[in-house]
């Protein structure tokens, strides 16, 4: 997923710190909502990244970049953590709901006019891995009553598993226009020197364990051999086949 984003979508990959302070949960709308959603210490202010998009959102906090340098394209890989206080039932017994996971993250700053079109670069993108990776996905373009806490539009990104006859989500590609730039005061001056608020975009790109899941349910043959697709293939040393 890396490899993919960086040599061929052009994104710039930053190595995160796991555990930022609570105005970084704030700038990145993280907060006050999903609270009780958040491992954190107990003695000082830092808490666990729940996406790496928290930590991305504050890379330009409090910066005024120029016009020129939208847009700014970045990816991570990171653990996240969840306490998944409101989750129950099967799905938390295994890994396709639990509290720490492993994502790749896309983050986007673009200026107003382009957000929508780089929004719809991100779920190309997004879907580039699926393709990949051999996987049936679809997209769900979300209804307005189904937007998150900072999002003025989103696509979900689902892949088939057969094992479990479910569509998984594995991405959330999100514009949230100004709202964030606004929380962690992130600018940009146009040629004529008006300040305004950039816009930020995320997608995951995409989330390990329920593509871990529709990679195996997918292509386990009948002897419970499972075949590997031939884009991870050179990552396992030419490996075609775990038995």
């Amino acid at each position: 997923m890396l490899n993919l984003h960086v040599d061929q979508h052009g994104y710039t990959e930053i190595y995160p710190p796991f555990m930022v302070r609570s105005a970084m949960f704030e700038g990145a709308a993280q907060l006050p909502k999903f609270a009780d959603n958040i491992y954190k210490d107990a003695e000082e202010d830092f808490m666990f990244l729940g996406t790496a998009e928290i930590a991305l959102t504050n890379m330009h906090r409090d910066e005024i970049v120029d016009e020129a340098q939208l847009p700014i394209n970045y990816v991570a890989y990171t653990p996240c953590f969840r306490r998944e206080k409101m989750s129950a039932g099967r799905d938390v017994r295994g890994i396709k709901r639990g509290h720490q996971f492993d994502k790749v993250e896309m983050y986007k700053f673009a200026t107003p006019e382009t957000s929508y079109a780089e929004l719809e670069t991100l779920i190309q993108h997004a879907t580039d891995i699926c393709r990949a990776l051999e996987l049936p996905y679809r997209i769900i373009d979300i209804v307005s009553g189904d937007l998150g806490f900072a999002a003025a539009k989103k696509y979900d990104v689902e892949i088939w598993a057969a094992g479990c006859q479910e569509w998984l989500e594995v991405s959330s590609a999100s514009n949230c226009e100004a709202f964030q730039a606004r929380r962690a005061n992130i600018k940009f001056r146009r040629e004529d020197g008006k300040l305004e608020f950039v816009h930020t975009l995320n997608a995951s790109g995409l989330a390990l364990p329920r593509v871990m899941i529709a990679l195996i349910e997918n292509n386990q043959q009948e002897d419970g051999s499972i075949r590997i697709p031939e884009a991870l293939r050179p990552y396992m040393g030419g490996l075609d086949v775990i038995r």
